[in-house]
């Protein structure tokens, strides 16, 4: 069973946001680190990239395969986590702690599809 953490928003394609003020903490969910297996390496966009919903922020790489990172609302990129260069495997071990991907300055309000835990539950089949 994979963990959801319930004071985090989701999307469909497995990510997740942590939102403080106008600032969100994006990563990748438990059970996506899960199919995706051991992950071998990160490359993701730089600070300062606007983007839209939908865009790719980067890619994750593993030991069965490459899965894109889609940005979950717009705005500008404020850094991505340093710590993954050295240490992609915290993805694996602290997917919503130190194994976060990266961070987003965002404007306007945050999507209305995004879906909290019960609603990412049900739609990932990871219940």
């Amino acid at each position: 069973m994979s963990e959801i953490p319930a004071d985090l928003k989701y999307t469909k394609t497995h990510e997740w946001l942590r939102i403080e003020g106008d600032q969100a903490t994006i990563g990748i969910t438990d059970f996506a680190q899960s199919e995706l297996g051991d992950v071998v390496y990160i490359d993701l966009k730089n600070a300062g990239l606007q983007v839209k919903p939908g865009d790719v922020v980067g890619s994750v790489e593993s030991v069965k395969t490459v899965s894109d990172v889609y940005a979950p609302l717009e705005g500008e990129i404020l850094d991505t986590n340093p710590a993954l260069g050295a240490q992609p495997e915290l993805v694996n071990s602290d997917p919503y702690g130190r194994g976060y991907l990266l961070k987003i300055k965002f404007s306007g309000s945050p999507p209305s599809d995004l879906l909290d835990a019960a609603a990412y539950s049900s739609e990932s089949g990871s219940h």
